[in-house]
């Protein structure tokens, strides 16, 4: 049929596999091709229906038994199936219905009607479904494909089947669904049928957080992704943070004049982990330095190996006389001079630390921070010099190499999850790159707890 410059085809579907598993239509509709589909289902009779199956089961018996038909095999097969719809109907309370389906394509010219014709037939005999082209009845199946609930007397005994109200769920034919919010970002398009998919992780009547994980292969394109999340959040406003093991966020950061803040043996930025920060904590909350020492004992276990319940107790012990000789306690007050909030440089740094491990209990430790206070890590030992209040924060770790990499994103993980912290009301992010460094076989429980405490605390903040 041609209407206004556009050609239609008809298909009518006249048979179905016996047992079908899947949903009938979901590689039809999961496809380009303009199509408009129409199914029709008939309630048939309780009772007709149960006393013509019996009527049907008595004389198919018989053939059975006496062999008169030439096609037995068949006959045997309709035979069980009548008695599986009656069982169905009479034991399950199902109902019998006839199925009609009727499918129209449209295409702006013949050849591209008859490749898309050929491309449907396929697609429906790969799910064992029989098709007819509606030659001579193209206006019926036409006007039976419109939204008119006509289902056209001269198509019904080609098209019509039997299904129990148990099959109709294979012919349920939503089976994907766009994702649009209006306020959200473009983050792709639905692999069911390129859709563009927009979604504001933001929006807390809809989503319960804004929590996400990237997976992929080896240059699947995670990052990239990531990059285009950065962007398209930055023009919205959000402040965000980035941990970046692997230097790929230098050209989007010098782009949108974010701070890079870098560390490494030739940096010349530094952080002081041992800063207690005042949004360390939220307002209206207490324990400054009992938050601290709780992030600290991640962080030295990182630096020790791991410590034993005895050993955390010892090094907390030293911590708490390392920052009580700065005039800090658990006092919060300790923390305040003339209304202010104390500076990096009223904090301790790693050397005082290595400077009161001097007992045969601590030798250890103090060994092991030798790197940190003379070696090769000294950059560690050094107070803040930095101001971290910019929309786009990137921490630059990949000088630390792979061996001292999880030192690095502990640090940044912890730095900015005291930014993100300091004000509920606005939107946040923070992107761990390559966390599977802090919480996989390199790292131990006290820091996967650490990065599990976060992402629970976002979620329940509904932060991102």
């Amino acid at each position: 049929m041609e209407i206004e410059d556009t050609y239609y085809s008809s298909l009518i579907v006249i048979n179905y596999e016996r047992e079908q598993s899947d949903l009938l239509l979901k590689t039809l509709i999961d496809t380009n091709v303009k199509i408009n589909i129409s199914m029709f289902y008939e309630k048939q009779d309780l009772y007709k229906t149960i006393k013509d199956l019996t009527y049907y089961i008595g004389n198919s018996g018989v053939d059975i038994k006496d062999e008169k038909s030439q096609d037995i095999d068949l006959v045997a097969f309709a035979h069980n199936d009548a008695k599986y719809i009656r069982r169905e109907m009479q034991v399950n309370s199902e109902n019998l219905y006839f199925l009609y389906i009727y499918i129209t394509i449209a295409a702006k010219d013949k050849k591209e009607l008859e490749y898309m014709l050929n491309k449907i037939e396929g697609l429906l005999q790969s799910k064992s479904m029989q098709t007819k082209r509606a030659y001579f009845r193209q206006e019926q199946a036409f006007i039976s494909s419109l939204p008119f609930m006509i289902n056209h007397m001269d198509l019904k005994e080609s098209a019509k089947r039997n299904v129990l109200t148990s099959g109709l769920v294979s012919t349920y034919p939503f089976i994907s669904s766009s994702i649009f919010d209006k306020k959200g970002i473009f983050v792709g398009t639905n692999i069911y049928n390129n859709s563009l998919v927009f979604i504001d992780r933001y929006d807390t009547d809809k989503y319960k957080n804004a929590n996400m994980c990237i997976f992929g292969t080896s240059g699947a394109g995670k990052s990239f992704y990531t990059k285009i999340m950065i962007l398209r959040y930055y023009l919205l406003g959000i402040d965000q943070y980035i941990i970046d093991p692997d230097r790929e966020y230098h050209s989007i950061c010098n782009a949108l004049e974010g701070s890079l803040l870098k560390i490494g043996p030739a940096s010349e930025t530094f952080i002081n982990i041992l800063d207690i920060r005042e949004e360390s904590i939220e307002e209206g909350e207490k324990g400054f330095l009992a938050s601290k020492i709780s992030k600290l004992i991640g962080f030295f276990n990182l630096v020790f190996g791991g410590v034993n319940e005895e050993e955390k107790a010892i090094l907390e012990e030293k911590l708490i006389e390392v920052y009580d000789k700065k005039g800090i306690n658990f006092q919060d007050e300790s923390l305040y001079r003339q209304g202010k909030f104390k500076t990096t440089r009223d904090m301790p740094i790693l050397e005082d630390l290595y400077n009161i491990l001097d007992d045969k209990n601590t030798i250890k430790f103090k060994i092991k921070l030798l790197p940190f206070i003379k070696g090769s890590l000294k950059f560690f030992n050094n107070y803040t010099n930095i101001q971290i209040d910019n929309q786009l924060m990137i921490a630059d770790v990949y000088e630390l190499g792979e061996d001292n990499l999880k030192y690095g994103m502990y640090l940044f993980t912890e730095l900015f999850w005291d930014k993100i912290k300091k004000d509920r009301n606005k939107k946040k992010s923070i992107y761990l790159d390559e966390i599977w460094r802090l919480i996989g076989v390199t790292s131990n429980k006290e820091v996967a707890s650490f990065i599990y405490k976060i992402f629970k605390t976002i979620r329940k903040y509904r932060w991102k």
